[in-house]
C-alpha cells in the first residue's frame, strides 16, 4: 500500500435542490517523503482534494488512506484527532493570530500535539529566530508565511499540506518559500503537497498530479526535479 491512496473518490455538495460535483472519481497514489505538486485551473477540484486528505471534509464515496489509516472511514471525532496529530496546514493568507508573537503562534500548535518539536528550534530552521518576539503586523509577508510553515512543522506531522502558499507573495519571496518547502521535504523526509494553478511549480516536484474537472487527468514522476531557486514564472 502506498503512503497516500485515493480510490475513485467523489465529493458532491448539495445546494438547495441542486447537486454540485467537486470531485468526480479521483484516483492516485503517492509515496512517503515525496514533494508533490497538485496543479490545475481554478474550480478543478484541487482544494476539495486537499480538504478531504486533510480531514477537513468527507468524501461522498470512494476511499482515502494515509499511512495505512482509512481516513474516509473516520468518525468526526477521529477526524479531529487525525488533523491534530497527522497533518500540518499552510494556507495562502497565513492565518496567524495577531495578538501572539511569532514564537507564541508556533507554541500554540505544539500545545495540542503528542510528539511536537521545539518551537524555537523550528523557528530557527525557517530563519526566523531573530523575529521570535515580533507580532505578525511587524513581519513581512514572507516572514509571516515562514512563521505559518514553522507552526505547521512544529506539530511534527506526517503530511504537510500547502494551499497556494505563494499566492499572496511577490515573485522573489514566493521562490524563497518554495525553496523552504522543498528543503524541508529533502532534509526531513517529510511528505509535502503543494496545491497550485502555476504549472511552473511542476518542475520542482517529485510527483505531479494534474486535476481537471474533478478528476486526475495526468499523474507522473519527475525524474529530475529542479531546485526552486532556478525555476521562473
Amino acid at each position: 500500500m502506498s503512503f497516500i491512496e485515493f480510490k475513485d473518490v467523489t465529493k458532491v455538495y448539495r445546494v438547495g435542490e441542486v447537486d454540485i460535483p467537486a470531485a468526480a472519481g479521483i484516483t492516485f497514489s503517492a509515496e512517503k517523503g515525496e514533494f508533490i505538486v497538485i496543479v490545475g485551473p481554478s474550480g478543478a477540484g484541487k482544494t476539495t482534494l486537499l480538504n478531504m486528505l486533510g480531514g477537513m471534509d468527507c468524501c461522498t464515496s470512494g476511499t482515502i488512506s494515509l499511512d495505512g489509516q482509512l481516513v474516509s472511514g473516520f468518525s468526526a471525532r477521529e477526524l479531529t484527532e487525525y488533523r491534530r496529530l497527522n497533518v500540518g496546514f499552510v494556507f495562502q493568507f497565513y492565518n496567524l493570530i495577531q495578538n501572539l508573537t511569532a514564537l507564541e503562534n508556533v507554541e500554540l500548535a505544539t500545545d495540542i500535539c503528542e510528539n511536537a518539536l521545539d518551537p524555537m528550534t523550528v523557528l530557527k530552521e525557517v530563519g526566523l529566530a531573530h523575529r521570535a518576539d515580533n507580532f505578525p503586523s511587524q513581519l513581512s509577508g514572507g516572514e509571516q508565511q515562514r512563521t505559518a510553515i514553522a507552526r505547521a512543522l512544529a506539530k511534527n506531522p506526517k503530511l504537510l499540506l500547502c494551499d497556494e502558499p505563494t499566492g499572496a507573495l511577490d515573485y522573489k519571496t514566493g521562490k524563497v518559500i518554495l525553496k523552504l518547502l522543498q528543503d524541508t521535504c529533502r532534509r526531513q523526509g517529510r511528505t509535502v503537497i503543494v496545491i497550485t494553478h502555476n504549472k511552473a511549480f511542476c518542475e520542482i516536484a517529485d510527483r505531479v498530479i494534474e486535476i481537471s474537472g474533478g478528476r486526475v487527468s495526468n499523474c507522473y514522476i519527475n525524474e529530475n526535479p529542479k531546485s526552486a531557486e532556478v525555476i521562473s514564472w
